[in-house]
């Protein structure tokens, strides 16, 4: 599924860049949205976006991995600096090889780690290579 399928109200309809999408694009059209890696493996899916509501930023990406037909499905929270907008193939992609993204921290939908402890998010930011940004979850 990618963005365009989504759009209900038009957004990335104007193929002359006129409106606000790819630079800005409506949340709910990128829920669902498939994920590749640069060997062009499917990687997964944009189940949620997690915002940082104090500062205005997003902050993770939530993909589902490894399932089949629902059964066995991984969560992973992917900082969104780390996933980059392929408006060619209109899906997002991650560098990164299936391998270690079926070894990096995950959890199922049950048991949701605490997305805003400061040393969670920097271990995450750290294996997916990506720096975080200062101010993260602010009270």
């Amino acid at each position: 599924m990618n963005y365009e399928t989504r759009d209900t109200y038009g957004i990335y309809k104007n193929t002359h860049h006129q409106g606000p999408g790819p630079q800005l694009m409506g949340a709910d059209t990128l829920i669902g949205n498939d994920v590749y890696n640069y060997e062009e493996e499917d990687i997964g899916d944009i189940k949620e976006i997690m915002l940082d509501v104090a500062s205005g930023n997003i902050a993770y990406a939530v993909l589902s991995f490894g399932s089949i037909l629902g059964l066995g499905e991984k969560l992973f929270a992917v900082p969104w600096t780390a996933l980059k907008l392929d408006t060619e193939n209109k899906r997002f992609l991650l560098n990164i090889n299936k391998e270690r993204l079926q070894n990096a921290p995950g959890f199922d939908k049950d048991n949701w780690p605490n997305l805003a402890d400061q040393t969670w998010s920097n271990d995450i930011h750290s294996y997916y290579g990506i720096r975080p940004y200062n101010g993260r979850f602010r009270n």
